[in-house]
């Protein structure tokens, strides 16, 4: 039987795990993370996870534009930080706050497993958020396109924490008005790196477009590297080192 859409995209998953860390996967509603640490931390994480959920709903029923907008909102006080977050991610990158979603309960959900754990590793759909003592290699998964699992990037202890995350206009439920197989952000913040790998993303229709994409990306205070994979081609610019 031929596997599903949502099962190969899923599938990068068994190439994240790193043998020095203790991974599981736990689900929250729509949120479905992988977390490797160094002890099982999916029970805390799961707790973490539902209460950073519930700040965003909670705020969402009083604002209902923030869930819904394509464009950068204001905020409206009182607001939990993890909203505060994603509205200055999103006005950054020029996209709506909800851009920022996956990247942001990565890294507040990563932040607190720190007490618990040196090193920590959050993916959320594709978006992570990185704390490691060693080096670690990911791989770029870019749905159909030649380059999946065939770009790999270097992160070194010393570049972390950091956000990596990814927006495709191929691959997954999410909007995109871009059509890339990949924009990979890197930078300090995993809710910046998911809001800009929107906004990069966007801008992709074609592969003369992967350059001024890339020089968007880096126009952005916070962003350290990114990459852009579109069918056969691609292109890196910032501090982004192959492996």
């Amino acid at each position: 039987m031929p596997k599903s859409k949502d099962y190969q995209e899923r599938s990068y998953r068994r190439s994240t795990g790193s043998a020095d860390l203790i991974a599981h996967e736990v689900i929250v509603g729509e949120t479905d993370v992988f977390i490797s640490a160094e002890k099982d931390v999916s029970d805390i994480a799961g707790k973490i996870i539902r209460k950073y959920r519930s700040e965003i709903e909670a705020y969402i029923t009083g604002h209902p534009e923030f869930k819904t907008s394509l464009e950068p909102v204001d905020v409206n006080l009182p607001a939990p930080d993890i909203v505060k977050d994603m509205i200055r991610a999103s006005k950054s990158a020029g996209v709506g706050p909800m851009a920022a979603v996956a990247g942001a309960i990565a890294e507040f959900t990563g932040k607190e497993i720190l007490a618990l754990s040196r090193q920590v590793i959050i993916e959320n759909g594709g978006d992570i958020f990185m704390v490691s003592e060693i080096e670690r290699t990911v791989a770029v998964f870019a749905g159909d396109s030649p380059l999946t699992n065939r770009l790999f990037i270097k992160v070194r202890p010393e570049d972390t924490p950091i956000g990596i995350c990814t927006s495709s206009g191929t691959v997954g439920h999410s909007l995109s008005f871009g059509k890339a197989d990949a924009c990979v952000i890197m930078a300090v913040s995993a809710s910046l790196a998911d809001a800009v790998a929107t906004g990069t993303c966007n801008r992709v229709k074609n592969k003369e477009d992967i350059k001024q994409a890339l020089e968007f990306a880096l126009s952005i205070t916070g962003v350290r590297g990114a990459l852009i994979a579109y069918e056969k081609d691609f292109g890196v610019l910032g501090n982004v080192e192959l492996a």
